[in-house]
Order: C-alpha cells, then sequence, then structure tokens
C-alpha cells in the first residue's frame, strides 16, 4: 500500500478517535464519571486538534499521490471514503451536543448519498470517478466550518480570561454567529456541488435504465 492510502486510513482510524474525546460516555445508567469531566473540560480541544491533523492528512495525501504518480483507484476510493466518515461522524457528534442543528446534518448526508449513487452506476460502467474540484472546495469548507465549530469553547475560555463578565456574553454570542456562518456556508457549498455532481452525470442514470 503506497503512503497516500496509507494517510487515507490513518484519517479513518483517527475518526473513532475524535468521536471519543468529543461525547461523554454513557452506558446505560453507568458513565466514568472522572473521564466524562475531563471530555466535558477538555475534551473538544484535544478532539479539534485530532481532526486538524486528519484534515492535514486530507490536503497532503493528494499532493503526494499527483506528484509521485501514485494515484490508484483505491486511493480514489479510500480518500473519499475517509472525506465522508470524518465529517458525518464529527457533525453527528455536534448534533448529540446541542450546536448544530439536525436539518442541516441531514441534508450534507443526502447530499452524499446522492454523489455515492452516482459514483456507483459510474463503477458499474467500469469508471472511477475521481473527486472535482468542486467536490475539494466543498470538503475544505467543510472541514474550516467544523474545525471552528470544535474550537469554539477554547476560543470562549480565552476571553473569558481576558474580558470583563459583562463584556463575555456579547463575545460568546459572537464566537457562535460566526460559527453559524461558516457552517450555513458549507451547507449551501455542499448542495451546489451535490447539483453539479448530479448535473453533469445524469448520462449514468440514462444508461442504466
Amino acid at each position: 500500500m503506497n503512503l497516500p492510502n496509507k494517510l487515507s486510513l490513518t484519517r479513518i482510524i483517527l475518526v473513532p478517535i475524535i468521536l471519543l474525546f468529543m461525547l461523554p460516555i454513557h452506558i446505560g445508567s453507568w458513565a466514568p464519571v472522572a473521564w466524562n469531566d475531563f471530555i466535558n473540560e477538555y475534551g473538544m480541544i484535544v478532539a479539534a486538534v485530532l481532526f486538524v491533523i486528519a484534515s492535514i492528512t486530507d490536503l497532503v495525501d493528494g499532493k503526494i499521490a499527483r506528484k509521485y504518480n501514485l494515484i490508484t483507484n483505491l486511493g480514489k476510493f479510500l480518500d473519499s471514503l475517509a472525506d465522508k466518515m470524518l465529517v458525518i461522524s464529527v457533525l453527528i457528534a455536534l448534533v448529540d451536543l446541542n450546536r448544530i442543528s439536525a436539518v442541516w446534518v441531514c441534508i450534507i448526508v443526502l447530499r452524499e448519498f446522492a454523489v455515492t449513487g452516482i459514483r456507483m452506476l459510474a463503477s458499474a460502467q467500469g469508471v472511477v470517478m475521481a473527486a472535482k474540484m468542486i467536490g475539494k472546495i466543498k470538503t475544505v469548507t467543510q472541514m474550516i466550518a467544523i474545525t471552528y465549530l470544535m474550537f469554539e469553547s477554547l476560543l470562549i475560555k480565552i476571553f473569558h480570561a481576558i474580558l470583563s463578565s459583562a463584556e463575555v456574553s456579547d463575545i460568546t454570542n459572537y464566537v457562535q454567529i460566526v460559527g453559524n456562518i461558516l457552517f450555513i456556508g458549507c451547507v449551501i457549498m455542499t448542495v451546489i456541488s451535490g447539483m453539479d455532481y448530479v448535473l453533469n452525470n445524469l448520462k449514468y442514470f440514462k444508461e442504466n435504465k
């Protein structure tokens, strides 16, 4: 297995570790109190750092594959799968933490199902579709928005430390408003890229009637 594919696998492996630090553990009525206290206080910061590392592997693996001519069908599949697993898993966790609405996440997931369906139809005809530029832009906007949302708690902690209590409330609202704008922007980009995939690949629907 070449280096770009190993980086994609690394991104997949990081997904459950990121979720481990994002969400407190509850199994029935039992919960590890000390661990959950750590997660509630610092877990999101650790998860955010790991998410950034995972996002960097997404940027690096493609560049290495193109530079050293290591592009393979397996690599195209793993890269796309890793992106979807990383983004969708973290977004669902943010819904569980009541930071974003499930409606927006459903829109993103439906887009991914639609694109995956198109890829499957293309694959049936022996075509392995690589990520298009608009899809890469979509992924970058998602990564930026999610990274910001994950670092929000750290930003708020910093403002708490340097500002008066009267100012903190307003600053907290501003921090969250910026997060909302970034996230809505990535949802819009997700919809646009999904429409682009569908409209430009209608031939696969026609040829598979």
